[in-house]
């Protein structure tokens, strides 16, 4: 009779202590991905969470998980880290909300216009990609305080104009 006191003790501590990580941010439930493939490039089975933020660096991927797009909630996107390749996709404009958005250390070689209606975005780190060109449309991030450019070959030119659209208060990291 001990014994089974001490199981059902045991299992409601393990359920609590689970609720109060989760709640308390211990664990990062939210960023699970399916059991039988870990690192893998179909990237749907991803779960998105249902909070601001979503980590998804050092995963290996090979691209932008199409069902995070439709996370409008997303506060913060980090996608640092992997093997994106090829430009950021067009959908990006969709996370309206949007404040952070990390890509950095990735193969990354371009950027889309979209990214221009991320009207609240105040960070943006596309360091250390192969972007060779930058849309004008980054002169439209009126929120932006830190875009990091740094180790990439975009033209000067296009960061001129993209510059002189900006607050002057913007801190443009550049090497």
């Amino acid at each position: 009779m001990n014994r089974i006191i001490l199981v059902i003790f045991i299992i409601i501590a393990v359920l609590v202590v689970g609720s109060l990580a989760q709640v308390f941010g211990v664990f990062n439930i939210s960023e699970s991905f399916d059991s039988n493939n870990n690192n893998n490039n179909n990237n749907n089975n991803i779960v998105v969470p249902q909070n601001k933020i979503l980590n998804l660096s050092n995963r290996g991927l090979a691209s932008i998980p199409s069902n995070v797009f439709s996370q409008t909630n997303l506060e913060e996107l980090n996608v640092s880290n992997n093997n994106l390749t090829g430009a950021i996709p067009s959908q990006i404009g969709q996370l309206k909300n949007l404040k952070i958005l990390n890509a950095n250390n990735n193969q990354m070689t371009g950027v889309p216009a979209e990214i221009g209606q991320l009207k609240y975005l105040e960070i943006l780190d596309l360091s250390n990609n192969e972007l060779t060109g930058l849309p004008n449309e980054l002169g439209n991030l009126q929120n932006l305080k830190t875009l990091n450019l740094s180790g990439n070959n975009y033209s000067e030119q296009d960061l001129s104009g993209i510059r002189s659209k900006l607050p002057s208060t913007v801190n443009i990291i550049t090497k």
